[in-house]
C-alpha cells in the first residue's frame, strides 16, 4: 500500500523467517492458492463491489505505461495499487482451498498467511487495509459448497470485525463471536448486534487475564450451545501490547490460549475443523511469535 504503510510485505516475511528459524515451518504442508472465482466472492459482496474494484485496478494497469498514478486511495488508510485485486483474489482463494482441504479430511486445519487482511471488507464497501472479506467467503462457501448447517466465525483483532458482521448478520447458520478493543476504529454501532452476533467490546488497556475471562465467561456457553460443524478464525494480532496500531495488552501465550480454546470445541463438534486467517498484526516481532504460538496449538507441537 506504499512506503511506510503498517500493511506491508515485510509481515509475511517475518512470519515466514519466524518459522524457519524455530522449525515450526518443517511440521506444516504447503498447498497450492487458487485465484477465487466471480461466483465465489459474490457469496459475499455484490457483483457492483468488484466490479468497481476490477475497474480501478485496470485503469491503474492501462495507465502505468503513460506514468499514470500507482495507486487509488479508497479512504485515508486503503490504498488500491495496480495488482491488489489478483492479490485479493489470491488471499480469498487460500480461504477456500483451505475450507476445501478440511472438509475432504486432507487436514485437520489450517493457517492462512495472507495478505490483504479482509475483516474490514463489507458487503458493498472496502476498508480498512481490507478489499475482499476472507472469513465470509470462505464460511459461505462451507454452507453452500460443503452444505454445513452451522459455522463459527470467531474474530480477535484490536479492531471490530464489522466488515463480516455487515455481511453475515442475521444469517443463523453462522454464529460470530469477536472481541475488540472499543470505542476505536471503525467506530460502529456494537451495541445492538444481529442474534448471530455476539461482540465483546473492552476498553483500552485491557490484558489478557481480562479477555481470557470474558472468553470464558461469554464465548464458550455460545460456542457450545451452537455447535459449529466448522470454526473460521479471524486471527488479528494487532491487540498485542507492542503493537503500535490499538491500546490492548495481550500477549503470545494469551493467543495461544484463545486458540487451544477454539481447538477444544472444533474437536467437541467440529471433527477439529478450523480453518484461521491472518487479520491484523504489524509490530513484525509480535507478529511473528504470536503467529508461532498459533500454529504451535494447530499443529499440536
Amino acid at each position: 500500500m506504499g512506503d511506510g504503510h503498517p500493511e506491508c510485505a515485510q509481515r509475511l516475511d517475518a512470519i515466514e523467517d519466524r518459522l524457519l528459524l524455530t522449525g515450526v515451518g518443517d511440521a506444516l504442508e504447503r498447498g497450492d492458492v487458487p485465484l477465487a472465482t466471480l461466483p465465489q466472492i459474490t457469496r459475499a459482496h455484490s457483483v457492483a463491489h468488484l466490479e468497481h474494484l476490477e475497474e480501478l485496478s485496470q485503469r491503474l494497469i492501462a495507465d502505468e505505461s503513460v506514468g499514470g498514478p500507482a495507486h487509488a486511495l479508497l479512504d485515508p488508510d486503503t490504498v488500491l495499487m495496480r495488482y491488489t485485486v489478483l492479490a485479493a483474489r489470491r488471499a480469498a482463494g487460500a480461504a477456500i482451498a483451505a475450507t476445501d482441504a478440511v472438509m475432504s479430511g486432507e487436514i485437520e486445519n489450517a493457517f492462512c498467511a495472507v495478505r490483504p487482511p479482509g475483516h474490514h471488507a463489507c458487503r458493498e464497501q472496502a476498508m480498512g487495509f481490507c478489499f475482499l472479506n476472507n472469513v465470509a467467503i470462505a464460511a459461505r462457501h462451507a454452507l453452500e459448497v460443503h452444505g454445513l448447517e452451522r459455522v463459527a466465525i470467531v474474530d480477535f483483532d484490536v479492531h471490530h470485525g464489522n466488515g463480516t458482521e455487515d455481511i453475515l448478520a442475521g444469517d443463523p447458520r453462522v454464529l460470530m463471536v469477536g472481541i475488540f478493543q472499543h470505542p476505536f476504529y471503525p467506530f460502529g454501532d456494537v451495541d445492538h448486534p444481529a442474534a448471530n452476533m455476539l461482540n465483546l467490546p473492552v476498553p483500552a488497556y485491557t490484558k489478557g487475564m481480562d479477555v481470557r475471562e470474558l472468553i470464558e465467561m461469554m464465548w464458550m456457553p455460545r460456542l457450545e450451545e451452537f455447535k459449529p460443524q466448522i470454526i473460521f478464525i479471524s486471527a488479528g494480532f494487532d491487540a498485542h501490547l507492542d503493537d503500535d496500531l490499538g491500546q490492548l495488552r495481550l500477549n503470545e501465550h494469551d493467543f495461544a490460549w484463545i486458540n487451544e480454546r477454539m481447538r477444544g470445541v472444533a474437536q467437541r463438534h467440529a471433527k477439529g475443523r478450523i480453518v484461521s486467517m491472518l487479520e491484523g498484526g504489524y509490530n513484525l516481532d509480535a507478529l511473528a511469535t504470536s503467529v508461532e504460538a498459533h500454529i504451535r496449538v494447530l499443529a499440536d507441537l
